[in-house]
């Protein structure tokens, strides 16, 4: 009887402090729904229902297929997220667990019937303090700095934009992090001049992020981030690394109630941190060594608020990359530009409906172009 009672004792202790322990826990459902009718034309033909330039812009996805037309409408709703966030005061220690889904991407799906597109993890992480463990955005970019624009990415080609595991240490407005490598590059040419993605998770150096955050008095907003990392390939009888780097810097100024924002990278071996992998970091010579390739981008959006409800943000964003043609041939991307304009309205904060006006040109090494115009009208509700 005895042991009943301190069995009964000891279940009820361990309740209470059970409920002790998650009395400081907030938790907090998030996301967006949001609807989109885009209307394109494809210079080149559209690509195909369902691919990826038909959900939002790619850069080096435009060139599309002659056989099928150039003029095109899409309606989606497959940018619409969803997230949890909780977030528990432990002895004086936060502790923070966030996961987010959305639907885009995938081509699991088809427009026939249903429109049923599987869910995709786009960040699933833990903190405790300083410490982050899981899927983010990369250390090498501030999202905070993206223009507000009704296209998913918007300025894709001139911004790093990469979402990936890593372990990160934060302290005051200093960010260090070592991130999953990937190398992404192109094969030595061909006889006829062409030239293949070679993709290797080989090597065991994680890409290392340093980041510094600050901010001024005056409300503006800026960010200096260092990439080092090693590409390494060992596959098909090939072993060979290299070593590859990158420099970025973001701001966001406040102009009265307006406000630009802006950013600016270049590097040695960027690859798929830049552009959406619009270039690869290297090219593999003669004797199967990788050589980096450099490339550069940035762009910069004005917003102006005509009233508390109306809103437009002008942006323009570039790309390049300085390819070794005698290596990689002509079929490799080369630049990328494209521009913004939009008309948005918030009749109440949560819900936003626009227009928006994009142009955007993608060029080969070899020349070949393709050119995007697209008309996209959204409505966006916050929950």
């Amino acid at each position: 009887m005895k042991q009943e009672k301190l069995s009964v004792l000891c279940a009820a202790a361990i309740a209470t402090m059970s409920v002790s322990a998650y009395a400081e826990t907030d938790f907090k459902f998030g996301g967006y729904v949001k609807a989109d009718v885009m209307f394109s034309d494809y210079s080149n033909g559209a690509p195909d229902s369902g691919s990826l330039s038909r959900q939002f812009y790619v850069p080096g996805t435009i060139y599309g297929d002659p056989s099928n037309g150039k003029q095109v409408v899409d309606f989606q709703a497959r940018e619409s997220r969803f997230n949890f966030k909780s977030s528990t005061d432990i002895d004086g220690h936060k502790l923070v667990g966030f996961i987010e889904l959305d639907f885009m991407t995938h081509t699991d799906g088809n427009e026939r019937v249903s429109n049923s597109y599987s869910p995709r993890i786009r960040q699933a992480f833990v903190s405790f303090d300083n410490w982050a463990a899981g899927q983010m955005w990369t250390t090498f970019q501030n999202p905070g700095a993206l223009p507000e624009n009704l296209d998913f990415v918007g300025a894709a080609e001139g911004t790093p934009f990469v979402r990936q595991t890593m372990v990160r240490y934060t302290n005051g407005g200093f960010q260090f992090s070592a991130e999953n490598p990937e190398t992404t590059v192109n094969s030595y040419r061909s006889d006829t001049g062409g030239s293949s993605r070679i993709t290797s998770g080989s090597g065991m150096v994680p890409d290392f992020v340093a980041r510094y955050n600050m901010k001024t008095e005056g409300g503006m907003a800026f960010t200096f981030a260092g990439l080092a990392r090693e590409l390494n390939i060992e596959q098909d009888g090939l072993d060979t690394s290299e070593f590859g780097y990158g420099v970025s810097f973001t701001g966001v100024i406040p102009v009265g109630q307006d406000d630009i924002k802006m950013s600016a990278t270049y590097g040695d071996g960027l690859g798929r941190y830049m552009a959406l992998n619009y270039a690869n970091a290297g090219v593999l010579d003669a004797n199967g060594d990788i050589e980096v390739i450099s490339s550069y981008g940035g762009y910069i959006s004005y917003r102006h608020w005509w009233n508390d409800k109306w809103r437009t943000s002008i942006t323009g964003s570039g790309f390049k990359a300085d390819n070794n043609a005698s290596l990689t041939g002509g079929s490799v991307n080369k630049d990328s530009y494209s521009g913004y304009l939009n008309l948005l309205y918030s009749p109440v904060k949560p819900l936003t409906v626009g227009v928006e006006y994009m142009y955007a040109k993608n060029t080969k090494e070899n020349g070949l172009d393709g050119e995007l115009n697209r008309v996209i009208f959204s409505m966006k509700y916050v929950l």
